[in-house]
């Protein structure tokens, strides 16, 4: 049975692994197929090519912050973009304007740490990030070296970055979104639509419009999906004619979930891949 896990992540955005331990960690892990999909870079696309070992391929993606503005407050989703060409100059745009705001957002955040005494420094949160696309994770790396908090988890709770100190991200709006996926030759698919333990969840009737619009499909099978939340969305992609995916959605030591905890079928991955014209898959 190949193994394959399209959703990953590595310090080119908020994983602890670089793109090429990622790739390392792939083979090790028994996979046969694996995505590397930061949030809104393609900055770990070329170390983990050329990282790649043989016999694992490496789908080229990324997890691009979206909102749906149908809702007030409008809200936040993620979409998995597979297989797109990172120089289409709409798309490139955008995920230069993202990753420029989460930089801003980061160092806004510090700032307002550092204003209540915790001794934490813009240079060392931007050093966990390591040239990649710096985000809360890195500054909850810098809460739990000063000793403030024990885990990732806890720098997020509410006392911490997820109230106290947080500041707002600029996101996609998720139509526009997904149409830019499409003119880059790429495939679209929602990230964890069920999530309810991130927050609200949009409502079935925006998926279906997002899929006239050209979304490919829902991931499924992800470790913030109740068994019941996995069959809705198998369900819902099965009446929309969407493709269903199941990813890890792996952070390193971010999280706890490992290297193909949730897979793809083979079915649903030649069909992302038949799909796509914006890059290829390597291997």
């Amino acid at each position: 049975m190949t193994k394959i896990d399209l959703h990953c992540h590595s310090t080119a955005s908020d994983g602890t692994l670089t793109p090429a331990e990622l790739m390392r960690a792939g083979a090790e892990a028994g996979l046969d197929v694996i995505a590397i999909t930061d949030h809104d870079t393609t900055g770990g696309w070329e170390p983990a090519a050329a990282a790649r070992p043989d016999g694992l391929r490496l789908v080229r993606g990324a997890e691009l912050s979206c909102r749906w503005f149908g809702m007030q407050p409008a809200i936040p989703l993620h979409l998995l973009a597979y297989l797109f060409d990172p120089a289409e100059p709409m798309l490139a745009a955008e995920l230069l304007r993202l990753r420029e705001d989460r930089e801003q957002r980061a160092e806004k955040i510090v700032e307002k740490l550092r204003a209540d005494g915790v001794p934490i420094t813009w240079a060392e949160v931007h050093g966990y990030a390591a040239g990649g696309s710096v985000g809360r994770p890195h500054i909850a790396q810098a809460l739990i070296r000063a000793g403030l908090v024990r885990t990732t988890t806890e720098a997020f709770a509410s006392t911490w970055l997820g109230a106290r100190y947080f500041v707002p991200k600029s996101d996609l709006d998720v139509f526009e979104a997904v149409r830019a996926v499409r003119a880059a030759g790429g495939v679209a698919v929602f990230a964890h639509p069920r999530a309810t333990k991130r927050g609200r969840v949009v409502p079935d009737e925006l998926i279906m419009k997002l899929a006239e619009e050209g979304l490919f499909g829902l991931e499924a099978d992800h470790e913030d999906h109740t068994p019941a939340e996995r069959a809705q969305v198998r369900a819902l992609a099965e009446r929309l004619g969407l493709v269903v995916t199941g990813s890890s959605d792996f952070h390193g030591t971010h999280k706890t979930v490992a290297l193909g905890a949730f897979r793809t079928a083979p079915e649903a991955y030649e069909k992302i891949v038949s799909a796509a014209t914006g890059v290829p898959v390597l291997g």
